[in-house]
C-alpha cells in the first residue's frame, strides 16, 4: 500500500513538474547532430580530401602484372605470356608538385566551405528559434489580452447592472475582446507555420521555447575590431584565397607538360608455348632502364593551357576580391542592425513598463468613474503593442548578433555554449 501511494505520489509530481524549454544551444545542437544538408557537406569534403592523395600517387612507384593467352592455328598453337612491370617516377618536371599543391589548397577551400555550411545552418537554426520564440510570445500576449478584456467585460456588465456604466461601454468591450479572439486566431495560425519551417531546420517537434541569454560570447567591441576578424577569419574569404592558391598551383602544372620528364623501368615476363617441347617453349626476358620523354613541340597546347591557367588564377583573385568586399559590407550591416535593435529593445523595455502602469492607473481609476472605457481600451492596446514591439526587437536583435557572428568567422555550433 505505502509503495503504490509513493507511485502515485511520484507520477503526481512528474504530472506537475513544468515541461523543459528548449534553449537556444539545445536547438542549435540539435540541427548540427541531424541536419543531412550539413552531413552531405562533410561527406563531400571526406571524398575531396583524398585528391592530395591521388596527387601523391603521381610521383610514387607503381607495378601491375599482365598475362595473355590464345591459340594460334597456323604456327604455335596453344600458348600465353605473363608479364610483371614497375615504374618509379625520377623527375616530372614539376607536375606532382604542382599538383599535391593544388590539391592540398581545394582541400583547405572545402573546409572552408563546410565552415560555412555548418555557419549557415546555425544562421537557419537560430533565426528559426528567433521566429518562433515572437510568434509564442504573441500568441501569450493576444491570451493574456483576451483575459484581461473578459474580466473587464464582466466587470461593464456588473456596472450596467448597477446604473453606473452604460451598454455602449459593454458594447465597446465586447467588440475589442471579439477584435482580439480574432488577433489570437490569427497569431496561432502564424505559430503553426513556424513550427513547420521550425521543425524541418531544428529537425524535431517544437515545444516551448526559453528566452536566449541577453548577450552572446565573442561579439566585437567595435566596427573596426569586427571588420579586422571579418577579414582573418571569416570562411567564405578564406575559401576564396585558397582557391586562388589551387588556381595558382595549376599554372605551374600547366608549364610542367612541357618539361621533360625521367622513368625508372623495369619489367620480367616469359611466353609458354604449349604446342612445342622443344628446348626454349618457354623464352624468359627481364629488363631494366630509364626511360627520358622530352616535349618538342605540343601544337600550342601547353602554352594554351598555361594562359588558361593563369586566366583561371586572375578571375580567383577578382572573385576573392570581390568577397572581402561583400564580406565588409555584411559586417557593416550587421553591425549598423545590433545596435539598431539594442537601441529600440531598451526604449521598449521602457515603453512597456510605462504602459503597464498607466493600463493599471486608468483601470484604478475608472473604478471610481475617473476614465472612460475607451481610456481602458486605448491603455490596453498601448501595452500589447509595447509587448509585441519588445519582442520583435529581441528576436530582431538575436538575428543580427547571429549575422555579425558568422560575418567576423565567430559562428558555428559552440558559439551559444555559455547559456
Amino acid at each position: 500500500m505505502n509503495r503504490r501511494r509513493t507511485l502515485l505520489a511520484g507520477v503526481a509530481l512528474l504530472a506537475a513538474a513544468p515541461l523543459h524549454a528548449e534553449t537556444l544551444r539545445e536547438a542549435v545542437a540539435a540541427a548540427y547532430a541531424t541536419n543531412p544538408t550539413l552531413a552531405s557537406a562533410h561527406a563531400r569534403q571526406e571524398a575531396l580530401s583524398e585528391e592530395t592523395e591521388q596527387a601523391r600517387a603521381g610521383g610514387r612507384l607503381t607495378a601491375a602484372a599482365d598475362a595473355a593467352g590464345g591459340y594460334d592455328r597456323f604456327d604455335y598453337g596453344k600458348g600465353g605470356a605473363a608479364t610483371v612491370s614497375a615504374a618509379l617516377p625520377i623527375w616530372t618536371g614539376g607536375r606532382v608538385p604542382a599538383a599535391i599543391h593544388a590539391a592540398q589548397a581545394d582541400v583547405a577551400a572545402g573546409a572552408q566551405n563546410v565552415r560555412d555550411s555548418e555557419a549557415q545552418l546555425v544562421t537557419a537554426a537560430v533565426g528559426a528559434f528567433a521566429e518562433l520564440l515572437y510568434d509564442q510570445q504573441a500568441v501569450d500576449i493576444a491570451k493574456a489580452d483576451i483575459a484581461l478584456l473578459d474580466r473587464q467585460v464582466a466587470e461593464a456588465e456588473a456596472r450596467f447592472k448597477l446604473g453606473q456604466a452604460t451598454k455602449t461601454d459593454v458594447a465597446q468591450l465586447v467588440a475589442q475582446r471579439a477584435s482580439g479572439v480574432a488577433t489570437l486566431a490569427d497569431a496561432q495560425a502564424t505559430l503553426d507555420m513556424t513550427q513547420a519551417g521550425y521543425r524541418a531546420t531544428i529537425g524535431h517537434d517544437p515545444g516551448t521555447l526559453a528566452a536566449p541569454p541577453a548577450a552572446l560570447p565573442a561579439l566585437p567591441g567595435t566596427l573596426d575590431q569586427a571588420r579586422s576578424r571579418a577579414l582573418a577569419d571569416n570562411p567564405q574569404l578564406a575559401a576564396s584565397l585558397r582557391t586562388a592558391d589551387a588556381s595558382q598551383a595549376r599554372i605551374a602544372a600547366a608549364r610542367a607538360n612541357g618539361a621533360p620528364s625521367l622513368t625508372l623501368g623495369g619489367a620480367y615476363g616469359y611466353d609458354e608455348n604449349l604446342g612445342n617441347s622443344t628446348v626454349g617453349a618457354f623464352p624468359r626476358a627481364a629488363s631494366v632502364g630509364l626511360q627520358l620523354h622530352v616535349p618538342i613541340l605540343t601544337g600550342g597546347l601547353v602554352s594554351s593551357q598555361v594562359r588558361q591557367a593563369g586566366a583561371a588564377h586572375r578571375a580567383d583573385l577578382f572573385d576573392a576580391d570581390a568577397t572581402m568586399r561583400e564580406i565588409t559590407r555584411q559586417v557593416d550591416s550587421a553591425w549598423a542592425a545590433l545596435a539598431s535593435a539594442r537601441a529600440q529593445t531598451s526604449a521598449d523595455e521602457g515603453r512597456v513598463e510605462a504602459a503597464d502602469l498607466a493600463l493599471k492607473g486608468v483601470r484604478a481609476e475608472y473604478a471610481f468613474g475617473l476614465r472612460t472605457t475607451l481610456d481602458i481600451l486605448v491603455a490596453d492596446e498601448s501595452l500589447r503593442a509595447a509587448q509585441l514591439a519588445l519582442a520583435r526587437e529581441r528576436s530582431d536583435a538575436l538575428i543580427a548578433t547571429t549575422a555579425l557572428l558568422r560575418a567576423t568567422g565567430r559562428l558555428d555550433h559552440e558559439a551559444f555554449g555559455s547559456e
